[in-house]
Formats: structure tokens, C-alpha cells, sequence
């Protein structure tokens, strides 16, 4: 095993009952506080990413965007953020997805991606694949191509891999 992923997996909090009783909620920011594990994490992102050659990463609210903006710099590629409603200034294309209690909305510029790009979605967590999937979606609408969707931790329990193929999925940590 890589001694870099044993490296992330000791920064990575578990704190039982939140946001309510049952979850035990996968904490990064012990991760984020660490220099070595922080860069650790970038490194192994690139050494999958690089070889992909991509075009654009598209990095979801808002801790997609803490691995997401390394990530592009690091490759010499566009940045493309994903958000809630309203967040954004200028002309979006919107997707609405179902959560398990009703539905939410996700944005993007509209100039954001050209037809035939090749696009990484990245985010912090894979749980139920829903938001993935809507940003999936938000790509395609644009014409673009989602190559892999990139994760940190994937809760792989909760299944969310199938909501978002066929496009691949990379996830550094399961559980």
C-alpha cells in the first residue's frame, strides 16, 4: 500500500451523530491543517490526472473547490466551478436533481466549457452520487465530456458510483 494514502487516512476525523444521530461524518479538515498530508493528497491526484490529458476541471461547492484549484493550477488547465443557485454572476445553465426529501439546483456559467472537452468533476466526498451526477449532467449540457469524477473519500455503502456512470470514478479513500 502507498504510505501516502495510510498518511490521509489518519487525517481524516470521524465525528459520530453529525449532522444527526446515526451518521458518522467523515471530517477533512484535519487533512487540510496538514502540510505533508495536504500535498500528499494533491500528488496522488496528479498522478492519475496527468496522463489523462484534460481540459478543464470542473470542481463542485465548495470543498471541491479546495482540491479542485490545486489541481487545475497544477495540470495548467481551467478552473470551472459548480454551485448553488444564485451564487453566480453571469448567465448558468441549471440541472435540478432530487435529494431524498425534495430537490435542489446546481449551476454553471454558461461560457464555461466548449464541445468535446475533456473534464474531471471533482469534490471532496462521493455519498449518494447525486450532486456528482447533476454536475455530470451540467457538463454534458455544455457539450463537454466527463472523463473521470474525482473524489477524496467515497462512502462506497452508500452506492453513489452508479448514479454517475458510466463516467469513471477515482476516489482516494473508501469506506
Amino acid at each position: 500500500m502507498d504510505t501516502r494514502i495510510d498518511l490521509l487516512k489518519r487525517q481524516i476525523r470521524d465525528i459520530p451523530d453529525f449532522p444527526k444521530p446515526g451518521i458518522i461524518f467523515k471530517d477533512i479538515t484535519p487533512l487540510l491543517a496538514s502540510p505533508e498530508a495536504l500535498k500528499a493528497t494533491l500528488d496522488l491526484l496528479l498522478e492519475h490526472y496527468r496522463p489523462l490529458k484534460l481540459d478543464a476541471v470542473v470542481a463542485i461547492e465548495s470543498r471541491g473547490f479546495l482540491f479542485g484549484s490545486p489541481l487545475a493550477l497544477s495540470l495548467g488547465i481551467p478552473l470551472h466551478i459548480v454551485r448553488k443557485p444564485g451564487k453566480l454572476p453571469y448567465k448558468t445553465d441549471v440541472v435540478e436533481y432530487t435529494l431524498e426529501y425534495g430537490t435542489d439546483r446546481l449551476e454553471m456559467h454558461q461560457d464555461s466549457l466548449a464541445k468535446g472537452q475533456r473534464v474531471v468533476v471533482m469534490d471532496d466526498l462521493l455519498a449518494t452520487g447525486g450532486t456528482a451526477a447533476a454536475t455530470t449532467q451540467l457538463v454534458e449540457k455544455q457539450g463537454a465530456r466527463v472523463v473521470d469524477c474525482g473524489f477524496i473519500i467515497e462512502l462506497t455503502f452508500l452506492g453513489g458510483r452508479d448514479k454517475i456512470a458510466p463516467a469513471a470514478c477515482f476516489s482516494l479513500l473508501t469506506y
